[in-house]
């Protein structure tokens, strides 16, 4: 894995990711406009990684190819531990950030709760999806047990609490699509720089 951040202040980061079963490469700014350039073969997954740019207000570019032919699970899985790792070098020491962060975000019948808090303490707390929701292939390809998997992955590799819930739904993309832009709302609000908050946002005095 390769990787580097930059150096004048921008809170971006670029990642690569290269192993048996996938091949990762990936660009996140943190300070950008929502752009988003995602190629992961995966195409709802596509979908979810460009609305987390949209609604957390990050420029995202993903490139991933992996062994689909077997599962979409590597090449899902082991971009999210990529997209962790990029947040976590983008943000850098965490100095003057806001850290908390808290959404509630519907999708027609599906409504979901996501509070992030940029600890260095990775810890996800997922519940709420109707039963059977792990099992159902959306768009075909993408199980809903994928969607915790990629939590799972973000969170670890970007040090993050992540509590995250669905409080409503029954359609599977609803459900799926209305989870990912809620971490995104409360993402965008937890790193985003606050003018009063001085140095390191935590009383040890680091993250």
């Amino acid at each position: 894995m390769s990787g580097e951040s930059a150096s004048d202040g921008a809170r971006v980061a670029r990642l690569g990711r290269e192993t048996s079963e996938s091949s990762v490469e990936l660009v996140l700014d943190l300070d950008g406009s929502g752009r988003a350039d995602i190629r992961t073969t995966v195409p709802f997954f596509d979908h979810l990684l460009t609305a987390f740019a949209k609604h957390a207000v990050v420029d995202l570019m993903v490139r991933s190819e992996g062994d689909v032919e077997i599962d979409v699970h590597h090449t899902v899985e082991d971009t999210g531990i990529v997209l962790g790792q990029a947040i976590r070098q983008a943000l850098g020491d965490k100095a003057g950030i806001a850290r908390f962060g808290d959404a509630l975000v519907p999708l027609d019948e599906a409504l979901a709760q996501a509070v992030v808090d940029v600890s260095g303490r990775p810890y996800l707390v997922h519940g709420g999806e109707p039963a059977g929701f792990e099992f159902h292939l959306i768009g075909g390809h993408f199980t809903g047990s994928m969607v915790r998997h990629v939590f799972e992955a973000i969170t670890v590799n970007a040090g993050l609490t992540v509590h995250l819930s669905v409080l409503a739904g029954r359609d599977p993309h609803h459900i799926a699509e209305a989870e990912f832009k809620a971490f995104a709302r409360a993402f965008r609000q937890a790193v985003a720089r606050d003018p009063r908050v001085q140095g390191i946002p935590s009383t040890k005095g680091a993250l």
